[in-house]
């Protein structure tokens, strides 16, 4: 392919040298580059991808998309305003617009996005129709699965998906799109069918800085993603009952259909929510629905009629979707129920923002929970303001809160659980140890910074009725320590402790 044909970007402000060049690959960092490739220079929070131009030109690029002008002998230099924004389209363009051969799903939201994705995939699936899947847990089509190492890939890696998607006769595609990978212009350049909300609550705020900024971030798949879209037909699904979702309806520039509990399009007429599961009958503008999930929580009932909204404005068959959603016995790490013969309900969750936690505890009170036990930390190198909030939601709901280390990162795990500490205290909780702690314990807290050693101090100190939940990692299989990944899997570690009657402690 000729560099000519790739200069149709969006803000080019220069082109410049011999746009002959052939160009059959594209890099983003120079490691990658090599004689034939387009290097696009991303800036970074870190580092500044112009800083690498040299290099990539030393590696034998010759054509180069910049923020500023790059001169070199041989070069051809395409200057734009925003290379994220470039890159996108050049992606789109390199692989052949391939979302244009896909119905394409995509989800945005702080909470529940990767389990309404799981349920609309299974309602697809038992459509007859051939599903890809990109969520923070994995990417997967026909019989190819990989774990994903972000919601949102980058736009290379993401067009280059889709292409082999539509190659392999995939139909649908349903993905989780972060606000990062919004802001961040990942999807620009998708055509996408259908783009849902599901709600806004406090997270990323290291990043996005307001609460305002984060909404900007997510808006903008509605107001400009979607609409940018090649498809003849499209459509938001919109979260009524959240309070950005109400703001976001004011604004969407495409048709819209509505969820939530009673004023919408799509709600409940009738629900049971217990620690077995879910029965509710749900009406949509075509049906009347009856569903039952093995899934819990009034939180999961907001992701199943998210996901009833989506096959609805589909056109999926009204008995294909209870089918669907009686299909998915779960998501990997969310509310992922561990199995045992000690009388306890074991629960491992990813909330990992205050808001989710609530929803997630509440969700265990309103199902009969007698006494909670719950095991959390924070991630370090993220929102510090939501540490001692998710403190005060485990107290508030817990009659034990164990505080241990998450993925700590660059920070002290000690550090972290002492920034949390302070909400514990504000609910009244006194402070013991591990060792002190026991099936009668109440109203108190530990601090076990192993968090391997937490999880077994909590199932040690549960009796037969307990319920313990494990917040904070889900489905993550490492603990990230000072830059270093080394394998950690809640469950595993649960089930270990479980097995052997917690002999070892």
């Amino acid at each position: 392919m000729n560099f000519k044909n790739l200069t149709d970007v969006p803000g080019v402000q220069e082109v410049y040298g011999d746009d002959s060049i052939n160009v059959s690959t594209i890099a983003t960092h120079s490691a990658q580059a090599s004689p034939n490739s387009l290097f696009v220079a991303l800036p970074g929070t870190t580092t500044d991808g112009h800083a690498f131009l040299p290099d990539a030109y030393r590696a034998g690029a010759r054509a180069f998309v910049t923020q500023k002008p790059f001169r070199m002998p041989g070069v051809a230099n395409l200057v734009v305003a925003d290379t994220r924004a470039a890159l996108a389209a050049l992606a789109a363009r390199f692989y052949d617009y391939p979302s244009e051969r896909l119905r394409l799903i995509g989800i945005t939201g702080t909470n529940g996005k990767t389990t309404t994705a799981f349920l609309t995939e299974s309602i697809l699936c038992a459509a007859g129709f051939q599903t890809g899947l990109i969520s923070t847990i994995a990417y997967r089509y026909g019989s190819g699965c990989r774990a994903a190492d972000r919601t949102t890939p980058d736009q290379l890696r993401l067009q280059s998906l889709f292409r082999d998607m539509a190659d392999a006769g995939t139909q649908y595609v349903v993905m989780e799109v972060s606000s990062h990978g919004l802001q961040q212009r990942r999807v620009d350049g998708c055509s996408f069918d259908v783009a849902v909300f599901t709600n806004l609550t406090p997270e990323h705020l290291d990043y996005h800085g307001t609460m305002d900024e984060y909404f900007k971030a997510k808006e903008r798949f509605f107001t400009e993603v979607l609409p940018a879209s090649k498809k003849q037909r499209t459509i938001a699904i919109v979260n009524r009952d959240d309070p950005y979702g109400a703001a976001l309806l004011s604004r969407v520039k495409t048709p819209a259909l509505t969820y939530g509990m009673s004023e919408a399009d799509v709600h409940v007429e009738h629900a049971q929510i217990s620690l077995q599961g879910i029965r509710a009958e749900i009406a949509t503008p075509q049906a009347l629905v009856s569903i039952q999930s093995p899934l819990i929580g009034r939180f999961n009932l907001m992701n199943i009629l998210a996901a009833v909204a989506v096959a609805t404005a589909c056109g999926i068959p009204p008995d294909a979707i209870p089918q669907g959603i009686a299909r998915l016995t779960g998501v990997p790490g969310r509310m992922e129920r561990i199995e045992n013969t000690k009388g306890l309900s074991v629960f491992v969750d990813y909330a990992h923002t205050g808001d989710a936690l609530e929803q997630v505890l509440a969700t265990l009170t309103q199902a009969g929970a007698q006494r909670i036990i719950t095991v959390f930390g924070c991630g370090g190198d993220r929102d510090r303001a939501k540490r001692p909030v998710m403190g005060s939601v485990a107290a508030r709901y817990s009659a034990v809160v164990i505080l241990t280390s998450d993925n700590p990162r660059s920070e002290d795990p000690e550090a972290i659980i002492s920034e949390i500490e302070p909400g514990v205290l504000q609910q009244g909780y006194t402070r013991t140890t591990a060792k002190r702690l026991t099936p009668e314990s109440s109203r108190c807290y530990a601090l076990v910074p192993d968090r391997r050693a937490a999880i077994r101090t909590a199932l040690a100190s549960a009796r037969a009725g307990d319920v313990v939940l494990i917040a904070g990692k889900g489905h993550e299989t490492y603990q990230e320590v000072r830059g270093i990944r080394t394998h950690f899997d809640d469950r595993d570690v649960a089930r270990e402790a479980l097995a052997d009657s917690f002999a070892s402690l």
